[in-house]
């Protein structure tokens, strides 16, 4: 019996502050539930060139993957993030190809890509999202009731005085401090 999957989006791409790696957020459909997952810099930016619709002069090399199961007739019917195991995703890349369905193992990252360009769905299997989902509400509802207001967060209305210039002013510094062109030091250590 197949496992039950359930379908998903790409909600965003990340960058974790920490480390610069990317993170795809993957967000169940008709729910509040995302899977977040680590993926390279290159298959981020591969993934958000697909979704922006950049044209790009000469094909990537997902562009060229597909453009090869096109050549070959084989039509990309959905990508699937299967199974979860010692913290590694595993995805495949379901086909039909000659009236039958086959089965391509493949990292997450490169089935998501593919997805983008070939507008299929993307699905995650049940067990997974129960291990590695996050319901953001839940992250709320485990801190202390004390610490909680009375009533909840989306009925209570703002009080004026509630966000004032000097209480934004902290995030203004930080946005100053963005390098949103990226490491390009990192980029030279990394070739050497």
């Amino acid at each position: 019996m197949a496992e039950e999957m359930i379908e998903v989006v790409i909600d965003s791409i990340r960058v974790s502050l920490m480390s610069q790696q990317r993170i795809v957020i993957l967000r169940e459909m008709n729910a509040e539930r995302y899977l977040p997952i680590w993926i390279g810099v290159y298959e981020a930016e591969a993934i958000t060139i697909a979704l922006q619709e950049v044209e790009v002069a000469r094909p990537l090399t997902h562009d060229l993957l597909k453009n090869i199961f096109h050549v070959f007739n084989a039509r990309i019917v959905r990508v699937e993030v299967a199974a979860l195991r010692d913290d590694t995703f595993y995805g495949n890349i379901i086909a039909e190809v000659n009236g039958q369905t086959v089965s391509i193992d493949a990292r997450p990252s490169d089935a998501l890509n593919l997805a983008v360009r070939a507008h299929v769905p993307i699905f995650v299997a049940k067990s997974v999202m129960d291990i590695a989902g996050v319901v953001p509400e839940r992250d709320l509802q485990s801190e202390p009731q004390e610490s909680l207001p009375a009533t909840s967060p989306q009925k209570s209305k703002p009080q004026e005085d509630e966000f004032t210039d000097e209480r934004l002013s902290v995030f203004e510094d930080f946005l100053e401090k963005l390098d949103l062109e990226g490491p390009e030091e990192d980029d030279e250590e990394k070739d050497k």
